[in-house]
This record gives structure tokens, C-alpha cells and sequence, in this order.
């Protein structure tokens, strides 16, 4: 029997969280410190598991699977292709940065109310509790299983948004606990909704398989096989209708308009280390689970789909980077640009191209890094004027040049500058997207030309200018935690922008495996090109509007 790196992978958080917890209340450092080695050993796992992936190999690898609940076909199953190996490296990625981030979030919620439950203990243990869900949920290959994580994730996350929610609030104290209370029961009732559709189409599916195969299963490898081959049959009606269940639920943990509404308020109300693990962690297994699920069992209603679907993804880019570029409060700012790169995430999902779908793949990866690197950074920022509103700086860049660069290099990264690794998947996007649907691809680049506006005139705000406030001109730069938070981050934006081979290759395979379920290829080029390896076409060029005949 084969080493089942997958499950130690996800157990290990889960282990670390239960042990995070029961660190008893004096030794809250200790507790940190745990958490942080945790999520540095779940990394190198991670690594394993990208190290021992082959690319050329099959379609899902480190294959587990378990007999569970066998009266109703549930088994415990988890395999990885190229986009859920990826998704899993990012998650443990980020989770340590998240954490060092995070370190004196909850001290000071345990300070404020002399609490004797331990909000230290529980923040990092419900953050580990995350990332194991999380990770499931990415390996996951019964439908079932994967459902049971997409859900459960919901409770830890309720909690850090409600519990450990941002403290600097215009509007005093007391005030801000009602807002992070409306925004985690908002955040929860949203994706609850989404989830209950959701079990009646997992359901659907079940009693479906069940007619046409004789049996019912929730195993996606057979349930692909039985598509494949023509065993599973299912009703134009019937797939619509599981498809639509499932999508519903994707749509609103993306988040993708008008279902993205929760968004804003819970990254506004969430500390900035949190919001990160929202926006960046938790909401990329709603576009995860739109190519595994969504495309892979219901490619007929997908393509009936595609349509209202990219029309619904444009109005996320624009609606998200308008919004972003009128807002006061930094965070929500920041949420608005989340929801137009969701949109540009989704637009290359279903332009059911090669170039859009590994663009959408690599922008979930890189939009995780560079918005975990420009909230981060805010987050900092925020921490020391106590004020999210964009208004209350100013001049920040002449007292605090390491934290302005690190904030001005992560912004960079949202608006996609090339050279920097959001480039190269909003590029793939486009580009893939104008090959098939060419006015939606026109209509999606005004987003970048509102992503320019609303992070430059953001960085002009805060950061250029006369110092306007006396607590703008006591502010520190980074410190020695906050530039190892930071500077990895940074490192990796530059690196993938110029350099993202060693993704493209684990997540190509994976993409043409998803071409394959929906029965789609690559609309052939209008020009063709002429293959300049045959040295008889060398001198074969024709200039345009002459015919073949010889000239003197």
C-alpha cells in the first residue's frame, strides 16, 4: 500500500489545530509558535506532492480510496491533477505568511476582554482548521466528500470573521462588533443557501448515476469514465438542473455577480491576514470546482451555460473595478478588485479554450500571491494609524519608504503590470477568451484599464504628498516580521512573471483533460500560419493583394 501523502497532507493542519487549541491560556506565544511550524511542515508536504507529480502521468495521482459509507456510495477518495496540486501549494503557501501576519491579531481581542477562552489559542487553531478543510477540498475525487469540506469550512471561517474581526472602525467599538457580526452571519447564510441547492443536485446526481449505471456512485473518476462511454445518461433537462445546483454554490463562494455581496463586508470586517484567507485561500475552490465538477459532469449544460456565464463574468469585471475605484475604505477597495479578477478567473473558465482555462488556472495562483501581498501590506498600514479609510493618510512613502514600495509593488502585481506574474494569467485570459468570443474579450480589457485607475489613484492617496497628519509622521516602517511576511511574496510575484514555466507545465495537462470532458478544441486561427520548418515555403510570401502569377 502506497504512502497516503494527500491525507497526511490535509491531516496535518487538522491535527495542528486540535493541538493549537489545547495549548494551555498562559503560553498564547507557544501557541503562535505551534501554529507557525504547523504550516511550515504542511509547505513542505505540499512541495512533496508537487515534486511528485508527473505532469504526463495520469490524469489524478497519489490516488487514495476507502470504503465509508457504503449503503449510500460515499467512499473516502482524493487524487490530484495538475490545477488541484497547484491549488494545494498555494493554500500551504500562504497559510504561514497568513499566520506571521497575523501574530498579535487575536492578543489584542484577548487584552480587550480578559477572556478566558483562549482567542489566541482559537484564532490560529481555526486557521489551521482552514487550511486542512481547504486542502481536502482540492484532493477530493468522491462528490460527496468534497461537499462535506466545501461546507464545513464555512464554521471556522464564521467564527475568525465574527469573532476576530478588524478593530479599527470609524464608528467606535461597538458599533464595529455589530458590523462583524452582520458580515460573518451574511458570509454564512450566503454560502449556506448556496450549499443546501447544491446537496439537492449532489443527490440528483446520485439517484441519475444510480438509474443509468445500476448502482449509484459519487466517484468522479467513474462518473467521468461512464460520461465518456455513453453509460451514464442524463436528460438535457435533468444535467441543466444539476447544473445549475452546483454552479449556484461555486457562483457565490467565487464570488460572482450579483451573488458576490457578502464579499465586501467580510473583508472589510476581517482582519487583514483573514481577509487574505478568504479572498485568496477559501474563494479559489469556487472556480476550482467550476472546472472539476461543473465542466467535467455537465459539459452539454456548461455550453448551454456559457453564455449568460461570461455575460454575468463581464458585469464582475467592471462592476468590481468601478466600485474599487470610488471607494473610501481600503479593504473594500481591495474587495472590489477581488470580485473583477474573479470575473476574469470565470470569463477564462468558460471560454472553453486552452489558452483561457490555463490563464484562469494561473490567475487563481498568482491573484492569491499578489492580493495576499498588497492586503497584507494595507493590513500593516492600517495597524499603525488605526483608520481604513483612505482619506487619514497621506505622504506615507517619505516616513515609511519600505512599507510604501512593498504596497506600490503589490498593487502593481492587481493592475497586472508586465513583468509581474498577474501579467501572464491575465494575458492567457484574454487572449484566449478573444480567440473564441472576441467582443467579450474586448469588452473584459477595460477592466485593466479601471484596475490602473483605482490602485494608482489608491497609492496616490495614501502614500504620495505632504505627511497630512501628526500620526502619519510617527508611523514606522516594516519591521523585521512584517519584511519576512512581505518580501517571499514579492519575490514570487517577480519570479512567476518572469519565469511561470514550472506552473504551466503541472496545469496544461489538467486543462486539455478539461477540454476533453466539455468535447472542445482550440478555434483554428483565421490566418493560418505557414510552417516556416519546410524551407519550399521560405520563399513562398506573397504580398497582400497580389495573385500568383509572375511579374516582371
Amino acid at each position: 500500500m502506497s504512502f497516503p501523502l494527500l491525507t497526511v497532507t490535509a491531516a496535518l493542519p487538522a491535527v495542528g489545530a486540535v493541538a493549537t487549541a489545547a495549548v494551555p491560556a498562559a503560553r498564547r506565544t507557544a501557541a503562535k509558535w505551534l501554529a507557525l511550524a504547523v504550516s511550515l511542515a504542511t509547505l513542505v508536504l505540499s512541495g512533496v506532492v508537487l515534486a511528485r507529480f508527473d505532469p504526463g502521468g495520469a490524469r489524478y495521482q497519489l490516488t487514495e480510496s476507502h470504503a465509508w459509507i457504503s449503503d449510500f456510495g460515499v467512499r473516502y477518495e482524493l487524487g490530484v491533477d495538475g490545477i488541484g496540486a497547484a491549488l494545494m501549494a498555494l493554500t500551504a503557501l500562504l497559510v504561514p505568511f497568513v499566520i506571521g501576519a497575523g501574530w498579535h491579531d487575536a492578543d489584542q481581542v484577548e487584552e480587550r476582554e480578559n477572556s478566558r477562552w483562549r482567542p489566541t489559542q482559537g484564532f490560529f487553531a481555526l486557521i489551521l482548521a482552514v487550511e486542512a478543510m481547504v486542502l481536502v477540498s482540492f484532493a477530493a475525487t468522491d462528490v460527496f466528500l468534497f461537499y462535506i469540506f466545501f461546507e464545513a469550512m464555512l464554521i471556522p471561517m464564521y467564527f475568525l470573521i465574527g469573532g476576530f474581526g478588524d478593530r479599527a472602525h470609524a464608528a467606535g467599538e461597538e458599533e464595529g462588533a455589530k458590523q462583524r457580526s452582520y458580515a460573518a452571519v451574511k458570509f454564512l447564510l450566503y454560502n449556506l443557501a448556496g450549499g443546501l441547492v447544491m446537496l439537492a443536485a449532489v443527490i440528483g446526481l446520485f439517484v441519475v448515476s444510480a438509474d443509468s449505471l445500476g448502482e449509484g456512485t459519487f466517484s468522479l473518476p467513474e462518473l467521468l469514465k461512464a460520461r465518456a462511454s455513453g453509460d451514464l445518461t442524463i436528460s438535457t433537462t435533468t444535467e441543466r438542473l444539476l447544473f445549475l445546483g452546483f454552479f449556484a454554490a461555486f457562483a457565490i463562494k467565487a464570488p460572482l455577480w450579483p451573488l458576490h455581496t457578502w464579499l465586501p463586508n467580510a473583508m472589510g470586517e476581517a482582519t487583514a491576514p483573514v481577509a487574505v484567507l478568504i479572498t485568496a485561500v477559501v474563494d479559489k475552490v469556487g472556480t476550482f470546482a467550476m472546472l472539476r465538477f461543473c465542466l467535467g459532469l455537465f459539459p452539454n449544460a456548461s455550453e448551454w451555460a456559457t453564455p449568460v456565464v461570461l455575460g454575468l463574468a463581464l458585469v464582475s469585471v467592471l462592476y468590481g473595478a468601478l466600485l474599487a475605484v470610488g471607494q473610501r475604505d481600503m479593504k473594500r477597495l481591495i474587495a472590489y478588485a477581488s470580485i473583477s479578477h474573479f470575473g476574469f478567473i470565470i470569463l477564462g473558465v468558460f471560454a472553453m479554450t486552452s489558452q483561457g482555462q490555463g490563464g484562469a488556472t494561473l490567475y487563481m495562483v498568482f491573484h492569491g500571491i499578489s492580493t495576499a501581498a498588497l492586503m497584507l501590506v494595507a493590513g500593516f498600514l492600517i495597524s499603525r494609524r488605526g483608520s481604513r479609510l483612505i482619506a487619514d493618510y497621506g505622504g506615507v512613502q517619505k516616513v515609511a519608504p519600505v512599507l510604501a514600495g512593498t504596497f506600490l509593488v503589490g498593487g502593481l502585481a492587481t493592475l497586472s503590470l508586465p513583468g509581474l506574474a498577474p501579467f501572464v494569467s491575465e494575458f492567457l485570459v484574454l487572449v484566449g477568451t478573444f480567440s473564441r468570443y472576441p467582443v467579450a474579450g474586448i469588452v473584459a480589457t477595460a477592466g485593466i484599464v479601471l484596475a490602473a485607475l483605482y490602485v494608482l489613484v489608491l497609492y496616490q492617496r495614501t502614500m504620495t504628498g505632504p505627511v497630512r497628519k501628526p500620526e502619519i509622521e510617527k508611523m514606522p516602517d516594516l519591521k523585521v516580521r512584517e519584511l519576512a511576511v512581505v518580501a517571499p511574496l514579492v519575490a514570487l510575484l517577480l519570479f512567476l512573471g518572469v519565469f511561470p514555466k514550472p506552473l504551466t507545465e503541472i496545469v496544461n495537462p489538467a486543462v486539455e483533460h478539461t477540454l476533453s470532458d466539455v468535447q472542445k478544441k482550440d478555434p483554428e486561427p483565421q490566418h493560418p500560419v505557414a510552417d516556416h520548418t519546410d524551407p519550399s515555403a521560405w520563399f513562398d510570401y506573397k504580398p497582400a493583394g497580389h495573385g500568383g502569377g509572375d511579374h516582371e
